[in-house]
């Protein structure tokens, strides 16, 4: 139980976690100084999570200038206490989200997933893997593009971008208990659609 306890505490305060939190309060402080920083920061994550979504790399390019657009225009008119209680990734997230959905109104979302390799990976590891990992990822992206769109991003933000539960629900505006079940229902529809175990 104690051990649950502290592995609990260290997810909290983790450096990540730390340097998040430093982050939003120096753009507390100071917007315009610090706002780049938190391009650099996030823009890499949200072009991953938009392009993942609609499927057009130009597009989401632009979709994300304009939600850091959106997003300064926004903390401009936020007091610094309200900005130090953001939880800035997933604001950013949800952002881009409506931005993408303006920007596709009528349009069906398409799948694919930005390649980068998971820590600990040998990006050059030799062709044979390399193809086969190829053949996985195009099984994978057919899989999820058959998917609805609500439970795909809940996925992708679930587990490409390790998001919680609550903040998932934060991204989308929807109940907590509707992004659960998207999570779950979109991972069994991948596992029926894929045939076996998809490993998450």
């Amino acid at each position: 139980m104690q051990q649950t306890a502290a592995a609990d505490e260290r997810r909290v305060v983790s450096p990540r976690t730390r340097a998040g939190a430093a982050l939003v309060e120096r753009l507390a402080a100071d917007l315009d100084g610090v706002f780049e920083d938190v391009v650099v920061e996030h823009q890499q994550a949200l072009f991953a999570f938009v392009t993942g979504l609609c499927g057009d790399p130009g597009r989401a390019e632009e979709v994300v200038q304009d939600a850091f657009v959106r997003a300064h225009r926004a903390l401009g008119g936020y007091p610094a206490d309200r900005i130090r209680a953001l939880a800035l990734r997933p604001w950013l997230f949800r952002i881009a989200l409506n931005a993408l959905r303006n920007s596709l109104r009528g349009r069906h979302l398409q799948l694919v997933l930005v390649e980068t390799p998971p820590d600990g990976v040998d990006p050059g590891a030799g062709p044979e893997a390399e193809a086969l990992r190829a053949a996985e990822r195009r099984r994978l992206l057919r899989a999820l593009a058959s998917i609805p769109e609500e439970q795909r991003a809940a996925v992708l933000l679930r587990y490409a971008h390790d998001l919680s539960y609550p903040r998932i629900a934060e991204v989308q505006g929807r109940p907590l208990g509707t992004v659960k079940s998207d999570v779950h229902r979109g991972i069994e529809a991948l596992r029926r659609r894929m045939g076996a175990e998809v490993e998450v």
